[in-house]
């Protein structure tokens, strides 16, 4: 197995909380350079470890991700990484103007060597009212969007093109990709439409924010699609994004995300009844109730996303036995990780030394 070092870039000052898009009265130009500066080093001990791709994407209008444009930030990252690939996870394809991708794409992959990975996302729906598209036309508009970007960089002679939602008199991008006949193409597979199409065109799938059990039906299905066609998806093909948090032992690694404040992206916790017997036989005695209730609470929400394989957390040896589970499940080759308490600082940048160092070694032979 495989492993990338997702660069989230989220913004490390206080924020508003609430609905897209958030209000930026709170912005500081100093935090985010420092946040901007702060994730480059992880990426950059990240490639120093031997993880296999950083992963950029794309996001807009909130602060969870200041990546409005992965392509820039994959340009930058072109100049300070040595080993590892790059993989754009986004762009954003139904926003954008997919030669123009095309031939960015192509010149980042000239200037790495060959090193680029080409995830071309369909985005979200609040990403859709960023740029003032329909969102019910996004799939139309993602799959020929990517028919074009195909043929541009294998198409030697200029050609037009008309479509239903792009249409360009001549065509001939310069540079071409270092890649033959390009980088490896992914898309993501969450829904039975998107898996049959990328089954059809022979792309490779992601699959992120959401459950290990959701995931096994859609890579079930995107490999029965594929036999339809003809070819087997290897585990290669598969992209599962993940967050992780490594520590010295496994209660060290609990503490470090209760105190980083992490939630449950599905709400899941423990009752009140739970946390209540929780609370009165952990010898918590003369303490606040409520302060043992919301660390229990946290701690069941912890537990609750390492087993519907959204978090991978603990010791090493914890953590590699937890990225078996997750392999014998999808039959993922890649895992593509977020960090788990990016604000801890020096913990944080442990937790990427003890991956890179005592898990990923022992990945490989998996």
């Amino acid at each position: 197995m495989k492993a990338s070092l997702f660069c989230t870039t989220r913004y490390e000052g206080p924020s508003k909380k609430g609905v897209w898009p958030v209000p930026a009265d709170p912005y500081s130009a100093e935090i985010a350079q420092k946040s901007y500066q702060r994730w480059m080093s992880h990426i950059e001990l990240g490639d120093e470890l031997g993880f296999d791709y950083v992963t950029v994407a794309e996001h807009h209008f909130a602060p969870f991700s200041m990546s409005p444009n992965p392509l820039i930030l994959a340009g930058v990252l072109t100049q300070k990484l040595r080993n590892a690939k790059i993989a754009l996870l986004g762009p954003d394809l139904p926003i954008l103007n997919p030669v123009r991708v095309a031939e960015e794409i192509a010149m980042l992959d000239t200037l790495t060597g060959g090193r680029v990975i080409a995830g071309l996302m369909r985005g979200s729906p609040n990403e859709y009212v960023t740029y003032n598209i329909n969102p019910a036309e996004s799939r139309e508009r993602f799959q020929e969007a990517i028919q074009l970007i195909r043929k541009a960089w294998t198409e030697p002679q200029a050609f037009g093109w008309q479509g239903r939602y792009y249409d360009y008199r001549t065509v001939s991008i310069w540079p071409r990709p270092f890649q033959k006949p390009h980088p490896p193409i992914f898309i993501s597979a969450a829904t039975p439409e998107s898996g049959e199409f990328a089954a059809r065109n022979r792309f490779g799938v992601g699959f992120a924010f959401t459950t290990l059990q959701i995931a096994m039906k859609a890579a079930d299905y995107y490999r029965e699609q594929a036999r339809e066609f003809g070819w087997e998806p290897s585990p290669d093909d598969v992209i599962y994004r993940m967050s992780f948090h490594v520590a010295e032992t496994d209660d060290q690694a609990i503490e470090d995300l209760v105190a980083a404040g992490v939630q449950a992206s599905l709400g899941l916790g423990m009752t009140n009844k739970a946390i209540e017997s929780a609370v009165a036989g952990s010898g918590y005695y003369g303490r606040d109730i409520e302060t043992q209730r919301a660390r229990l609470q946290s701690r069941g929400e912890i537990r609750d996303r390492i087993e519907n394989g959204q978090l991978l957390a603990g010791s090493p040896e914890t953590v590699l036995k937890q990225i078996i589970r997750v392999r014998d499940a999808i039959g993922a080759g890649m895992l593509d990780l977020s960090l788990g308490a990016p604000t801890l600082g020096e913990k944080a940048r442990k937790s990427i030394e003890l991956f890179g160092t005592k898990v990923l070694p022992r990945m490989r032979s998996l």
